[in-house]
This record gives C-alpha cells, sequence and structure tokens, in this order.
C-alpha cells in the first residue's frame, strides 16, 4: 500500500487537513506500506515557500512521517504537457479563447460538480481559425472535448473502500479545462498523472472530491494509468457548522500548537473519530 498527502502551499493547514493526512498515514503504516507527500505547488500566483515549510512542520508536530522526499508538481511541468500532447494528437482536447466574462455572459447550461458547464463556444471551431489565433499569441486554455473522450473511455467502474461504485459519469462535468497559460495543468490532469507517477495505489481523501473521481477515471483510462483504491472520508465542520477552509484562522494547525494543544495527541484523538469541542464531522 502507498498512500498520499497532498496540500497545496496556498494558506496554513487546518484540522480538516490534519485528519486527512492522519488516516492516510495511518493506512499506509497499518499494512506495511509507505506514506509519501506531493508538494500541489503549480498555482504561481498564490503557492508560498512558506506555506511548504509550514506544512512539513505542521505533520512534524502531529508526529506524522513520510517516506523519501516530498514530489513537487513545479518539477513536473514536462510530464503534464506530454499528457496534453498525447491528447491532443488524439483530438481530444481543444483550445480555447473565452475569457470568464464571456462565458458568464453566454451560459445558458446548468451548474454540474465542477460548477457552471462550459457552453461549447470554441469547440466547434475550424482547426484553421484556431492554429491561427495561436500563432497569434491569443490567450487560451486547453479543454477536454468530453463527449468524444467518454466515447472513446467506455465503462468508468470504480472501488470505493473494496465496494465497486456506480460507473463514472464524467459527462457532467462538461468540457473541463485541463490547462491555460497561468496554470500548465489542472488539479484533475496534475493529480491523476502524479498519483500514478508516485505508485499511489490508495487515495484517501475528503468527499467534497467525490465528483472529482469520474474525471479522474476518465483520464486515467484514456492515458493508460493504474487505477488506485479510493477513501472519501467525512469533512469536519467548524463552530458554525460550515466545513473547514484556510480563512479559518481558529482552526488552522499553527493557532492550535500556539495554544498549546500536542500534536500528537490531536493525531490520536482523529485518528480514532475524537474532534476537538465545538468540531463535527460531516459524512459523506
Amino acid at each position: 500500500m502507498l498512500t498520499r498527502f497532498a496540500p497545496s502551499p496556498t494558506g496554513e493547514l487546518h484540522l480538516g487537513h490534519a485528519y486527512s493526512a492522519v488516516l492516510a498515514h495511518s493506512a499506509a503504516r497499518a499494512a506495511g506500506g509507505r506514506f509519501v507527500l506531493r508538494i500541489d505547488d503549480i498555482d504561481g500566483s498564490r503557492s508560498r515557500e512558506e506555506y511548504v515549510a509550514a506544512s512539513l512542520a505542521d505533520l512534524a508536530w502531529l508526529g506524522i512521517d513520510w517516506d523519501g522526499e516530498p514530489v513537487r508538481q513545479s518539477q513536473r511541468l514536462a510530464d503534464y504537457a506530454a499528457a496534453l500532447d498525447t491528447l491532443r494528437a488524439r483530438d481530444l482536447v481543444y483550445p480555447c479563447f473565452c475569457t470568464r466574462a464571456d462565458i458568464a455572459a453566454s451560459l445558458s447550461a446548468p451548474h454540474g460538480p465542477s460548477g457552471a458547464i462550459y457552453p461549447g463556444t470554441c469547440c466547434n471551431l475550424a482547426a484553421e481559425d484556431r492554429a491561427r489565433r495561436i500563432a497569434a499569441g491569443e490567450a487560451h486554455c486547453w479543454r477536454l472535448a468530453m463527449d468524444r473522450a467518454a466515447a472513446q473511455a467506455g465503462d468508468l467502474a470504480w472501488e470505493e473502500q473494496g465496494q465497486r461504485m456506480r460507473p463514472a459519469d464524467p459527462r457532467a462535468h462538461g468540457d473541463i479545462v485541463l490547462a491555460r497559460k497561468d496554470a500548465p495543468a489542472s488539479y484533475h490532469l496534475a493529480s491523476t498523472l502524479d498519483d500514478a507517477n508516485m505508485g499511489v495505489t490508495h487515495v484517501v481523501r475528503g468527499a467534497d472530491l467525490i465528483a472529482s473521481t469520474d474525471v479522474h477515471r476518465l483520464l486515467q483510462e484514456l492515458l493508460d494509468l493504474p487505477t488506485p483504491v479510493y477513501r472519501h472520508h467525512g469533512l469536519i465542520c467548524g463552530l458554525d457548522g460550515k466545513r473547514l477552509a484556510k480563512r479559518d484562522a481558529a482552526a488552522s494547525l499553527a493557532s492550535l500548537r500556539a495554544a498549546g494543544v500536542d500534536g500528537r495527541a490531536l493525531a490520536a484523538d482523529l485518528r480514532a473519530g475524537r474532534l476537538p469541542t465545538g468540531y463535527s464531522l460531516q459524512n459523506p
């Protein structure tokens, strides 16, 4: 078994991150397996090196050790580009020149699991028009041609803690973005490729990412990648009943440490399903 924890260095880790890391670490260690870290740092405008250091300090405070050196997504850009080239050669991605304002003004479709579904404005542009606009340096992202991709992939079942789940439904997400100028790979593409490259056998993550599994299963099938076993755990909610976010300073691990909380004792409590007073677990 190989599990991972993959924080984004865009803010301080909070109690919810600790819960996810503890569960992933405990699963690997109980099975005599490995636990690895990945730093999801390809958001160049928001990632900060001080948050990388803070995340490592938080994990050490919790008593969580890891195997090998942390992997950084920012060092894997060539792999993301190669995967995009593969999909491009199969006519499964297309350039989209729409701005956010363009999309907001034209949307008539309902929302899907990933938000508003792209209306397909650029999907049917002529190849000559696409090439001309790219050559002219017009800003664009690359979107997955979802209908063609899903048709090629076929059945996309997956396993959740030993139970075969209903077939994935990536079409519900529409033509998702896989890369753009300021982010050379989307979360979907980077995470799927990295899990395969790192040999992750079991993905332990929050229930808010269950819908993302539909897209990840599709990409695994298209790129001939192995499919890990998934465990989507409940989400910790704060004193206001809402699930925690990085802006919730009171629940940050740094604030808990500063308040004198014993990190290893906290990890033991989380492992046993016990939460600090006032916090609750929202199950899937």
